[in-house]
Formats: structure tokens, C-alpha cells, sequence
């Protein structure tokens, strides 16, 4: 089975999501920034997960495929994000990827 699902932000938030899901999943953002565009990609650009819940508002993956160690660097490089931030806003929106993860 497979699932589409569109970021709900906007502009860096939305690129950061979605390499945070690519990352949990074991699978590729799939971007022409990066040189992927739908047409040339393969099976194993696509990430894994035991199962998704897919709702209007939310996505949860659960078992996700992606090494333990990729979402571990992940996290510790969103909260160095953290650190380095001056904005509550950003802050809080950081800490909610880091939950996510």
C-alpha cells in the first residue's frame, strides 16, 4: 500500500517536515531541489512504515523504517536549531518536530 499526503506549512517549515518524514520513514524528499522529480523516481526512494494513520489534520507513522541512528542526528540537529534560535515562535515549532521524531 502506499499514501500521499501534502505538508500542511509552508516555505522552509514545509522542507524541513518533510525531510523529517523522510528521514523516520527511511525514504527521500522528493524535490527538484535535490535533482528527484516524480518521473524518475524508483521504489527505493520511497519510504517504509509498519502503518500510517492518514486523517484530514494529522499523519502518524508508526514503525517507521529509517535508521535509528539518521533520527537520532536529526533530532540533536533540530535541537542545536533550538539553541540557536531567538524566536519563541521558532522554538516552540522546533521542540514540536523533536516530539514528532
Amino acid at each position: 500500500k502506499a499514501t500521499v499526503v501534502r505538508a500542511l506549512c509552508l516555505g522552509d517549515r514545509r522542507k524541513e517536515m518533510l525531510q523529517d518524514i523522510a528521514i523516520l520513514s527511511g525514504g527521500t524528499v522528493i524535490s527538484e531541489e535535490v535533482g528527484l522529480t516524480l518521473e524518475n523516481t524508483t521504489l527505493d526512494d520511497l519510504g517504509t512504515a509498519k502503518r500510517v494513520n492518514v486523517t484530514k489534520e494529522n499523519t502518524t507513522i508508526i514503525g517507521g523504517a529509517g535508521a535509528q541512528a539518521d533520527i537520532e542526528a536529526r533530532v540533536e540537529q533540530i535541537r542545536k536549531q533550538i539553541e540557536d534560535s531567538s524566536s519563541d515562535y521558532d522554538k516552540e515549532k522546533l521542540q514540536e518536530r523533536v516530539a514528532k521524531l
